[in-house]
């Protein structure tokens, strides 16, 4: 049997249809399979890898602490230099307020600790969360997904949660004092890049504040310079109780993080103890490379060029065929007529060498989302094939005009 027919006979699938890569390896911007095509990396491997593949600075960390020691002892026991060093740089980038780290294995376990987080603290149990969100897969993160053709299928899940709009009155008016805690993106990810006005993102933090209620952001994706600031919140001139993170936290290895204030987080400590463990989360080395992918971030500027590389796009990214963009930093959709043009052109630009693909609760558009240092000249390649794949699709052609 070849590798394809070992992967789909041994390798748990998530979808009947898989993109199906063999990869060989990645650097920079591109993935080249086992037959020696190139590819751009069009989302960044979902926002992971911001800062591009195989980073030399981030795989030396890697390296020097796995030589060093890997595994020693469940996650909170010793005192393991890495995670230190990590939650220390990360508290020196984010407000005050939120300086202590809890780590853990992914996005989803970071939604997972929160929301016990917020219950414990404000002793109730209501969570209120949006339609269209996205935090996870686990039984407690699909609780708080906002669409039920995802949930349905795995009820019953957690009580007690409110699924409203984003963006709307009714989930200001939701706010109350059963309420333990408001969880949502502050960009919306998966229904397309949808960003909030800031007067009713700010509204949900006055509310929240006046009631005692926990205000959980999850940057999950936006974080680590997706939309043009370090941290999406920081545009809109609120702070959260707890913030969680994942994707390009570990610079390519698997870690998250829920973040919030050393007196809320002690409450983990006691009544009962242990109240919130992990073994593997934190792990040293995904901390050492997490660190040093903060660190290329910080020191690159690329934040400071992404809204020069939003226009790029936005001006190059024009054809009778999409029906709208919405954006936010690096970070974009088109949308199609049908979900089925959407899922067509998608499959087509990766023949034609750009891996992108769609969004769980909108699948009639194509997600962009390249890694942050890519040149130019790169995302003029990237629209170049996104417009001939949409011309090879509907057959309409335009004049293409460089900037």
């Amino acid at each position: 049997m070849n590798n394809r027919q070992l992967f789909l006979s041994h390798v748990a699938q998530t979808s009947p249809k898989p993109i199906g890569i063999e990869m060989a390896r990645a650097e920079g911007i591109y993935l080249w399979d086992t037959a020696g095509k190139r590819y751009i990396d069009g989302i960044s491997g979902f926002s992971v890898c911001n800062i591009g593949h195989s980073n030399p600075e981030v795989i030396k960390a890697v390296q020097d602490q796995a030589a060093a020691y890997m595994h020693v002892i469940v996650y909170g026991e010793f005192i393991e230099s890495p995670q230190v060093a990590y939650a220390s740089l990360l508290a020196q980038y984010l407000p005050a307020q939120l300086n202590c780290v809890y780590f853990t294995n992914s996005g989803s376990e970071a939604t997972e600790g929160a929301m016990k987080l917020a219950k414990r603290v404000s002793n109730r149990t209501k969570i209120i969360a949006c339609n269209k969100a996205y935090h996870g897969s686990t039984q407690g993160s699909l609780s708080v997904m906002g669409d039920e053709y995802w949930r349905n299928a795995f009820r019953p899940l957690l009580p007690d949660i409110a699924h409203l709009e984003y963006g709307s009155d009714e989930l200001l008016a939701a706010i109350d004092n059963r309420t333990a805690c408001v969880l949502m993106e502050t960009v919306q990810a998966e229904s397309g890049i949808l960003s909030p006005s800031r007067e009713w993102i700010q509204a949900v933090r006055r509310k929240c504040t006046e009631q005692g209620v926990l205000l959980i952001l999850d940057e999950i994706q936006a974080g680590f310079g997706r939309t043009g600031s370090l941290w999406a919140f920081e545009q809109f001139e609120i702070v959260p109780d707890i913030l969680l993170l994942g994707k390009a936290l570990g610079g390519g290895m698997p870690l998250g993080a829920f973040i919030s204030s050393a007196a809320m987080m002690n409450q983990l400590t006691h009544d009962p103890v242990l109240g919130h463990i992990t073994t593997f989360g934190g792990h040293p080395v995904s901390c050492a490379a997490g660190k040093a992918a903060f660190e290329v971030l910080v020191k690159g500027g690329w934040m400071e060029q992404t809204e020069q590389k939003e226009q790029l796009l936005l001006k190059r990214l024009q054809h009778p065929a999409i029906i709208s963009v919405n954006h936010h930093g690096l970070w974009a959709s088109l949308q199609f007529a049908t979900n089925e043009t959407a899922q067509s052109v998608i499959h087509r630009c990766v023949e034609n060498g750009l891996v992108t693909d769609w969004f769980l609760f909108a699948p009639d558009r194509l997600r962009i989302a390249p890694p942050l240092i890519s040149t130019d000249h790169q995302l003029n390649d990237l629209c170049d094939i996104i417009l001939k794949s949409i011309n090879e699709i509907t057959g309409n052609y335009i004049l293409q005009n460089l900037p």
